[in-house]
């Protein structure tokens, strides 16, 4: 969370871009996220450089002998008239040979260059640039997760929803979702509408919390507060994967799959494949078969919701499953033939999507239930994704194949901070006790519908027209109020009655 000092930067350099001409917030994000990769990939030639100091081992240089004039620590100290063209015709032109570069084993190109060919500086008035690089360097990118509080904090200048009904999916939740899946390194993972890369940015944090030995943990004071580092130190036999393969994401906006591309290398994955393609279209299949079907182990997302497609847009296998031209149910037929027979799904949904009483809803939910096995519905607060909407979301949890024979419900009231436009932390929390309660689920043993959790038999669900809304099951216990007989109460009126005008007397008497 960016309080305090860092906002105030923030917003500063947030208006320095707006007065400086460049009033699309997508554009200042992204110009932004430029000069913040621009300045890590100094933060981290400079780390590898001292660590082959003290290891005398090589490593892959991001910048030769003959491009240091091309590195943050360099061009920063140039003029306002001489880093504007420095930045604008060599340092841009460096990310794509950057790009090109050969992973670690040498065996496998990244896929940057698809998404950074149109790659430019927009900021065309040399005093904007200085300034954008002045307080950028002096943001504080090495300290924890402060990239991820950043790019956070900046996507939440867009205080609306997009015209497709996307928007940001807040951190906390992110997390939530990730550890309820529990990624394995050894797994595939993919969003099929990644936005910013939030989700498969979260899989390679958890794997790092995962795999870390106690030697693989230090503390690090970080903004006046202690901070655990992890180093995934356990993961060596996986790391060729995890940085080639194990990442796949797909979206149509091009600037956030270029912020997505910097963000999963900022967190060391060096070749995450992230395309630009509509994975709804009919253009999706033929150009990635490998990819539209079976091909993943683990889905996490929150996809576009309020969308409506042309039948024409969309790949007829997904019209055989659920006949409408609403996103948020196509999405949901579109991840489970992406998924590979056994594999998993978190992704989040309007409620309408859980009780909507239309057949292509009620097919979508009877999919679920009959044909795969789906393991959980998690209702959040109406206001977990303000101040972007209001509507009231679910998670649903699922594994493709087999049959479901009980579901896992819970109902959050609160999720560590205020349901409003402000979200402010707050000290109720149940997300804690969701992850806690799932880890735990017994199906004999969480049968109390009063409570926060239990489960509910499928045949139940399938005789409700397999309504997954969370209120249709839980039970409310209603407390009798018990009030003070009619006379007790005008009794106590006349005695509070004859002390007021006790006091009034005394009063009168002192003047």
């Amino acid at each position: 969370m960016i309080t305090g000092e860092l906002k105030s930067r923030i917003d500063k350099l947030w208006e320095e871009f707006w007065t400086g001409g460049i009033a699309n917030p997508l554009t200042v994000i992204e110009q932004i996220s430029f000069l913040m990769f621009a300045r890590m990939l100094d933060i981290t030639e400079s780390r590898n450089e001292k660590r082959a100091a003290r290891t005398r081992k090589p490593f892959r240089r991001i910048f030769n002998d003959d491009q240091q004039a091309l590195r943050w620590s360099s061009f920063k100290q140039l003029g306002a008239q001489d880093m504007l063209p420095a930045v604008r015709d060599k340092v841009f032109p460096h990310f794509k040979t950057i790009i090109e570069m050969d992973t670690q084993e040498g065996a496998q190109k990244t896929t940057f260059k698809e998404y950074f060919k149109d790659a430019q500086l927009m900021i065309q008035k040399p005093s904007l640039l200085v300034s954008a690089v002045n307080m950028i360097d002096a943001l504080p990118l090495t300290e924890g997760d402060i990239k991820g509080d950043l790019y956070e904090y900046l996507l939440s200048k867009l205080t609306t929803a997009g015209i497709n009904g996307q928007f940001r999916t807040p951190r906390h939740i992110i997390r939530l979702m990730v550890e309820m899946t529990d990624p394995k390194p050894t797994e595939t993972v993919c969003d099929p509408a990644c936005g910013t890369g939030g989700f498969l940015v979260a899989v390679m944090e958890y794997l790092l919390r995962a795999h870390s030995s106690p030697e693989g943990r230090y503390e690090k004071q970080v903004n006046g507060h202690s901070e655990t580092i992890y180093t995934g130190d356990l993961l060596e036999d996986h790391w060729e994967h995890i940085r080639t393969s194990m990442f796949h994401g797909f979206d149509f906006d091009a600037t956030m799959l270029r912020i997505a591309a910097m963000n999963l290398l900022l967190h060391g994955v060096d070749a995450p494949d992230i395309h630009y393609q509509d994975t709804l279209s009919n253009s999706f299949t033929d150009k990635f078969p490998n990819k539209a079907t079976d091909a993943f182990d683990l889905i996490l997302a929150n996809p576009p919701f309020k969308g409506s497609l042309d039948y024409d847009d969309v790949h007829p296998t997904l019209l055989r499953k659920v006949k409408t031209k609403k996103t948020e149910l196509l999405f949901l037929a579109l991840m489970l033939r992406m998924l590979k027979n056994g594999g998993r799904c978190a992704v989040v949904v309007p409620d309408g999507v859980l009780f909507g009483s239309s057949k292509a809803h009620q097919a979508i939910r009877k999919l679920l239930v009959e044909e795969n096995q789906l393991e959980g519905v998690i209702s959040l607060p109406s206001g977990a994704f303000k101040p972007y909407a209001g509507v009231s979301t679910a998670i649903l949890i699922f594994t493709k194949g087999g049959r479901t024979d009980e579901v896992f419900f819970y109902d959050v009231q609160a999720d560590g901070f205020s349901l409003d436009d402000k979200r402010q932390p707050v000290d109720t929390n149940d997300l804690p006790d969701v992850l806690e309660r799932w880890k735990k689920r017994n199906q004999k043993n969480d049968i109390d519908r009063t409570a926060k959790a239990f489960f509910v038999p499928a045949e139940e669900i399938a005789g409700n027209k397999y309504d997954l809304s969370t209120n249709r099951y839980k039970e409310v216990v209603y407390e009798e109020e018990v009030f003070d007989p009619p006379k007790e109460i005008l009794a106590h009126m006349k005695m509070l009655e004859a002390e007021i005008m006790n006091d009034m007397e005394e009063l009168e008497g002192m003047l």
